[in-house]
């Protein structure tokens, strides 16, 4: 195509958040959409689909394969393709504006304007009236394209990324693209190869959509705002699909692990309601620990976790299912810890914002994780709740709080990583690195590198920054963030995408590090030094001074499953 090759675009870019360069397959694609313009885009998303002969056919479909998403479409549909994007539509400043939208859409049937018939196969029709659900609004473009308007976060404006929302009355073979015009951030992991997910209701598991149909850009014709483009094609008719920003975690579906970890009525597990969130949804409160540890009179170290306090960062839920996953199991290492450590987890600080489907605020429009200094019991109930117990705790001379960790997700970063504070004392800096080094180890997807600690004044609010100034030198607090795309380990030339599982494991990664931060390796059956894969290449003897016994545990009693997974150690 004469008018995008006449340009000449660049081959490498600096890739999103991280500090070193690397080729980026998409980038070039991005710059040439910018370049030409919808109408260019639109050719390019046509040529994608058809260059993969095998995309979406339903013939090759199959629940979990790695081409269940796949299809192709017929050169005859490129100018229909091009033509669609000339239709004349209302943008965002004619209908109001996109800062309007209040409501997700319910069951909206979209069909070509002036249709007043019968509802006909291919009329797709749009909901998101259901929980973590988001999409604001509906734009008909043409025969092949539409324009979805996110839903702000309630009762704030500013905040529009998650998106989580269902298409139903489709027609077999029917494609289009959907163009999600409202992002508020301009920096986005799109960029670099990260798609959004899809499920069916015949393919109930989550899969995200072949990177090459995703374009991010600036579009004109909506404020400029960024717009993320993605080409599907729908193969069975009686199915409803559901499209997702990310893995969606719901509020309920954690009351349903909860409650089916309570079932197990395991005597090292105690569930219990720290609190309520101001739609009186439940704040829970785990502790993991032998009940003979608790009794004892010896000083207990007590570990501290919490997730989601940023409901959209849906990511965070796996990570800490994961942690409290491997610490119930039977385990020789978490039997261990179990001995040794009070583990305190609050998988869901912010329940409203989760159910609601905002992305980063609770009910009220409060990010709650800037408002730790001074939180409101009645509007941020749960904050408060939290706050409480730790000061609490903290005041304890029984109770050595030795670490909080709050799980987050990144939006422009690859890998796991960590922030931490900064402090005077050149000794307590160095002991700070000790915990990160060690899961930079134990976990392939950990990022030393990216790891920082800083004390940047709009982080003074956060969970992190106030509890560091509140405990004790013998105290410390992180965030752990992880990417909503993937990882890059020292062996890859490409980012690996994450997935639910492998969410899951860096979180039994990050407890199994507990054991040889407390140096307890040597209450194990097999102490012995594995190797570990880190992703930025820490040596041993590197690691050796700072601690005297090293190595991740192996599995005793699932080995054989472990080597066939991506962080069996």
């Amino acid at each position: 195509m004469n008018h995008v090759a006449e340009a000449e675009y660049p081959r490498t870019c600096t890739s999103v958040g991280q500090s070193q360069h690397r080729v980026k397959p998409h980038c070039t694609v991005m710059l040439r959409v910018e370049a030409i313009g919808i109408t260019g885009m639109l050719v390019l998303l046509a040529e994608a689909f058809y260059s993969t002969p095998s995309l979406f056919r339903a013939s090759e479909m199959s629940c979990g394969s790695d081409g269940c998403w796949a299809g192709s479409i017929r050169k005859s549909n490129l100018g229909r393709l091009v033509h669609a994007s000339r239709h004349t539509h209302i943008t965002g400043n004619e209908a109001g504006g996109e800062d309007a939208l209040v409501g997700n859409v319910n069951k909206l049937t979209v069909s070509p304007p002036g249709y007043t018939g019968p509802l006909r196969k291919g009329h797709l029709i749009f909901d998101a009236c259901f929980e973590s659900g988001n999409l604001g609004r509906v734009d008909y473009i043409g025969d092949f394209e539409f324009d979805l308007f996110i839903r702000p976060d309630t009762c704030n404006p500013r905040f529009r990324v998650w998106f989580n929302f269902t298409v139903e009355n489709v027609r077999e073979t029917q494609r289009v693209i959907f163009n999600v015009v409202n992002f508020s951030k301009t920096k986005s992991l799109y960029r670099d190869g990260m798609s959004p997910v899809v499920k069916s209701t015949s393919r109930p598991k989550w899969q995200r959509l072949p990177p090459k149909n995703v374009y991010y850009y600036r579009c004109p014709d909506h404020r400029r705002n960024y717009v993320m483009s993605f080409a599907f094609c729908f193969d069975r008719e009686d199915d409803v699909y559901q499209f997702a920003y990310c893995y969606p975690y719901t509020y309920t579906r954690l009351q349903h692990y909860l409650a089916s970890l309570e079932r197990r009525n395991l005597p090292y597990l105690q569930r219990e309601q720290l609190g309520l969130s101001v739609q009186q949804r439940r704040l829970d409160l785990l502790t993991i620990t032998n009940s003979e540890n608790v009794r004892s009179e010896k000083e207990k170290k007590l570990v501290f976790l919490t997730a989601r306090v940023h409901p959209g960062e849906s990511p965070a839920s796996f990570v800490c299912q994961g942690v409290i996953d491997f610490l119930v199991s039977h385990h020789p290492v978490a039997q261990i810890l179990r001995d040794h450590v009070i583990f305190k987890i609050v998988p869901m600080l912010n329940p409203d914002g989760v159910y609601l489907g905002n992305y980063r605020c609770s009910l009220m429009g409060f990010d709650l994780n800037r408002h730790w200094q001074d939180p409101s019991p009645w509007a941020h109930p749960t904050l408060h709740a939290v706050k409480q117990l730790i000061v609490q705790m903290n005041q304890d001379p029984s109770v050595s709080l030795e670490f909080y960790i709050d799980i987050h997700s990144h939006s422009t970063m690859l890998n796991g990583f960590m922030y931490g504070n900064v402090f005077e004392e050149e000794e307590r800096v160095q002991r700070q690195a000790v915990f990160p080094r060690l899961l930079c180890q134990n976990a392939p997807d950990f990022s030393f590198s990216n790891t920082s600690f800083n004390r940047d004044k709009v982080k003074a609010g956060t969970g992190r920054r106030f509890l560091g100034g509140l405990l004790d030198d013998t105290s410390y607090c992180y965030t752990l963030e992880v990417s909503f795309y993937g990882y890059m380990t020292s062996v890859c030339t490409a980012a690996v995408p994450y997935s639910e599982e492998i969410y899951m494991k860096l979180g039994r990664n990050v407890a199994r590090t507990f054991l040889d931060y407390y140096k307890l390796n040597n209450l194990t059956k097999d102490n012995r030094p594995t190797n570990i894969h880190c992703t930025d290449g820490i040596s041993q003897t590197g690691k050796s001074k700072i601690l005297s016994s090293t190595g991740a545990i192996r599995d005793s009693g699932d080995g054989k499953k472990e080597k066939n997974q991506i962080f069996g150690h």
